[in-house]
C-alpha cells in the first residue's frame, strides 16, 4: 500500500531562552503545543492571542494544522518563540505572506536577553550599599 506523504513546513522560533520547533501542515486549524491542546498550554487569552498572530495577519487560520515543540523560558517567552517559528512556517509554505509577516514584524527576532550578572555586585546592575566607613 502506497504512503500518502503529507507536506510539512519547518520553522525555528527563538526568544530569550525560549526555542520552539513548529511544524505546519494542511488541515483543519488545529493548534498543539508539547502534545497538548493551545487551549490547555497558554490558558491566558493575550498568549494565545500572540502566539497565534501570524495566522490571523496572513488570514491562514483555518488552513494549517500547527504542531509545536517549545522549551526554555517563561510562558511570554514560549508565546513569542512561537510567533517567530510559526511565522517562519509560513513563510516555507507560501513566499507571497513575506511583506504582511515582515510589516507586522513578526520575522525579526527579538535580540533582547537578560543580561549577566557580574562579580563583585549583586546583580547585573545593582551594587551593593556603599559606606565611606
Amino acid at each position: 500500500m502506497a504512503e500518502i506523504k503529507v507536506q510539512e513546513f519547518l520553522g525555528t522560533g527563538r526568544r530569550k531562552t525560549a526555542v520552539a520547533r513548529v511544524r505546519l501542515a494542511s488541515g483543519s486549524g488545529k493548534i498543539t503545543v508539547n502534545n497538548r491542546s493551545f487551549d490547555n498550554y497558554f490558558p491566558i487569552e493575550a498568549l494565545r492571542m500572540l502566539a497565534s498572530q501570524p495566522l490571523t495577519v496572513t488570514e491562514t487560520a483555518g488552513k494549517f494544522d500547527v504542531r509545536v515543540n517549545v522549551t526554555g523560558g517563561g510562558p511570554t517567552g514560549q508565546a513569542g518563540a512561537v510567533r517567530h517559528g510559526i511565522a517562519r512556517a509560513l513563510l516555507q509554505a507560501d513566499a507571497n505572506l513575506r511583506p504582511a509577516l515582515k510589516s507586522s514584524g513578526f520575522l525579526t527576532r527579538d535580540p533582547r536577553m537578560r543580561e549577566r550578572k557580574k562579580y563583585g555586585q549583586p546583580g547585573a546592575r545593582k551594587r551593593f550599599q556603599y559606606s565611606k566607613r
